[in-house]
C-alpha cells in the first residue's frame, strides 16, 4: 500500500513541480507572490517591523470584539505551526540536497515571504464570518468566498474555496502532521534507541504521540492556543540556546562557514545542479518552512479578538522572520560549521542531531526534546487548520471523522519512510497556495487601500470597527 501511495505522490508531483528554467512551478508561484506584494505594498517587510513588535509585546485585543483568542495567542499558534521541524529537519534536507548555499536562499525567501504573510492574514481576517453557533470562523475557504461576493468572480471564489479547503485538509494530514510525526519519532529512536528492536520502539513512540494528539484535539482552538502559547517560547529558547552552545564551541569556524554558504549559494558547481538547483531547493524548503502564501496561518489569526485586520496582518508579518530568517539560518549555520553535511548517510533530523553530537555525546537528547515540542505544537495547530477546512466542506457535526483521520495520519507518518512523507507533505501543503494566491492578486488593490487607511487612522488614533458577516458562505 505504501509503495502505491508513493507512486501516486510521485506522479502528481511531476506535474505540480514541473520545472520552468530549473525552478519547480509551485516554488516559482510562491516566489512571484512574495515579490509582488513586497513591491506592491512598499516593502512593508521593513516598514512594519517596529509596529509589529509593539503590537506583539502589548498583546493588543478588543474585549468585546468577535473572536476567541488574543493576538499574542494567535501569533503563538501560527508560529507553533510554522516553527516546526521544517526549521530543524527541513533545513538539513535542504543542505543535504542543495548544499549549504541553499540556506542563504531560504533566508532571502523568508525576507520577501513576510509581505505575503501580511497580505493573506489581513484579507482573511477582514472576510471572516460568525457561525450560527456564535463561533468566529476564518481562513481561505471563507475569505475566498466572501471577498468575491460583490465582484464578477462569485463562481470562481466558490470553486477556489472548495479547492482550498480540500488541499488544506490534505495539507494538515501531510506536512502539518505526517512529516512532524515522522521526524519526531525518528529523532527519539536515534537518541534513545537502546534496544535490539528499533521497529518495536518506533511503533510504541508513534502510538504515544498519536494518543497525545487525540487528547488535545478534543479541546479545540482555545486549548491549542493555550498549549502553543506555553510551548512556543519554551521550545524556541531551548533550541536557540542549545544551537548557540554548538556555535560557540565552533566559533573560530563561523566566519569561514558563513562565507562558504554565501559562495556556494552562487556556485555553478554546487550540489543540487549548480546555482539553479541550489536556489530551487532553498526556495522550496523555505515555502514549506514559513508557510507564507499557503493560507494556513490566517485560519488561526482570523479568530483573534480584534476589529482591525491590518493590525493582525502586522503581527503575522513577524512569523517568517522568526521562522526562516532566524531559526533556519542558525540551523543551517551549525550544520555547515560542524561539517556533518559531508556524510551522505545522514538525512533529515539525524543530520542536525549529529551536529549537536560534536559538542557533547549526550547533547542530542536536548535536541530530541526540542524536536518533540516542535513536532507536537505543529501537529496540534495544523489539526485546527484541517478541522476548520473539514467543517467548511462537511459541517461541524462530522468533526469526529476528521479527528480519527488526523490521528491515523499521525500514526502513519511515524512509521512511514522520510522520502514518502516529504513527497506527500510538499504536494499537499504547497498546493494550498494555488487558489489562495489567485484571490490575493485579485484583491491586491483593496489590500493597498486598507493598509493606507490603517496608517492614516493610526496617526489620528481612530479606528473603524470591522463587521463580521453572520451568514455562512456556500461551497
Amino acid at each position: 500500500m505504501i509503495s502505491a501511495i508513493e507512486a501516486f505522490a510521485t506522479a502528481i508531483s511531476s506535474v505540480l513541480f514541473y520545472e520552468i528554467f530549473g525552478i519547480p512551478f509551485l516554488v516559482a508561484w510562491f516566489v512571484c507572490g512574495a515579490l509582488f506584494f513586497t513591491f506592491r505594498l512598499g516593502f512593508i517587510n521593513i516598514r512594519l517591523i517596529p509596529h509589529a513588535l509593539e503590537l506583539c509585546f502589548k498583546n493588543t485585543y478588543v474585549e468585546d470584539a468577535p473572536g476567541e483568542i488574543t493576538s499574542r495567542q494567535a501569533f503563538a499558534s501560527a508560529v507553533s505551526a510554522t516553527v516546526g521541524l521544517g526549521n530543524i529537519s527541513g533545513v538539513a534536507v535542504a543542505v543535504g540536497m542543495g548544499g549549504p548555499g541553499a540556506v542563504i536562499w531560504m533566508t532571502i525567501a523568508g525576507f520577501f515571504a513576510m509581505s505575503l504573510k501580511f497580505a493573506e492574514v489581513t484579507l482573511a481576517h477582514k472576510y471572516r464570518y460568525l457561525s450560527p453557533q456564535g463561533k468566529v470562523r476564518g481562513g481561505g475557504f471563507y475569505f475566498l468566498t466572501n471577498s468575491l461576493q460583490n465582484k464578477p468572480y462569485v463562481l470562481l471564489g466558490t470553486g477556489l474555496a472548495g479547492m482550498f479547503a480540500l488541499f488544506c485538509i490534505l495539507g494538515s494530514l501531510g506536512g502539518g502532521n505526517m512529516f512532524q510525526a515522522n521526524q519526531a519519532v525518528k529523532m527519539m529512536v536515534h537518541s534513545f534507541g537502546l534496544t535490539s528492536n528499533p521497529d518495536t520502539l518506533t511503533y510504541v513512540l508513534t502510538g504515544l504521540l498519536t494518543l497525545m494528539v487525540g487528547v488535545t484535539l478534543i479541546g479545540g482552538i482555545k486549548r491549542i492556543a493555550k498549549v502553543a502559547s506555553i510551548l512556543v517560547p519554551i521550545m524556541t529558547v531551548i533550541y536557540l540556546f542549545s544551537a548557540g552552545i554548538v556555535l560557540m564551541v565552533h566559533i573560530a569556524q563561523i566566519p569561514h562557514a558563513f562565507f562558504q554558504m554565501l559562495a556556494l549559494a552562487f556556485d555553478w558547481q554546487a550540489a543540487g545542479g549548480g546555482v539553479v538547483g541550489t536556489v530551487a531547493i532553498g526556495l522550496q524548503r523555505a515555502s514549506f518552512s514559513n508557510e507564507a502564501g499557503l493560507g494556513s496561518a490566517p485560519i488561526a489569526h482570523s479568530v483573534t479578538k480584534t476589529n482591525e485586520p491590518v493590525r493582525e496582518g502586522c503581527v503575522a508579518l513577524l512569523e517568517p522572520f522568526i521562522d526562516t530568517m532566524v531559526i533556519c539560518l542558525i540551523t543551517g549555520l551549525l550544520i555547515t560549521v560542524t561539517g556533518v553535511y559531508h556524510d551522505s548517510s545522514l538525512e533529515g533530523v539525524v543530520m542536525t542531531s549529529r551536529a549537536f553530537e560534536t559538542v557533547f555525546p549526550w547533547f542530542p537528547v536536548v535536541l530530541s526534546l526540542c524536536v518533540v515540542l516542535f513536532a507536537f505544537s505543529t501537529i496540534i495547530t495544523w489539526s485546527y487548520y484541517g478541522e476548520s477546512a473539514f467543517c467548511y466542506l462537511f459541517g461541524e457535526k462530522n468533526i469526529r471523522v476528521f479527528h480519527l483521520l488526523y490521528c491515523g495520519a499521525t500514526f502513519f507518518g511515524g512509521i512511514a519512510t522520510l522520502n514518502l512523507v516529504v513527497k506527500l507533505s510538499d504536494l499537499f501543503m504547497l498546493s494550498m497556495g494555488i487558489p489562495n494566491l489567485i484571490s490575493l492578486y485579485i484583491l491586491s488593490s483593496e489590500l493597498k487601500r486598507d493598509l493606507d487607511s490603517y496608517f492614516d487612522r493610526l496617526r489620528t488614533g481612530q479606528f473603524v470597527t470591522a463587521k463580521v458577516p453572520s451568514q455562512p458562505p456556500g461551497v
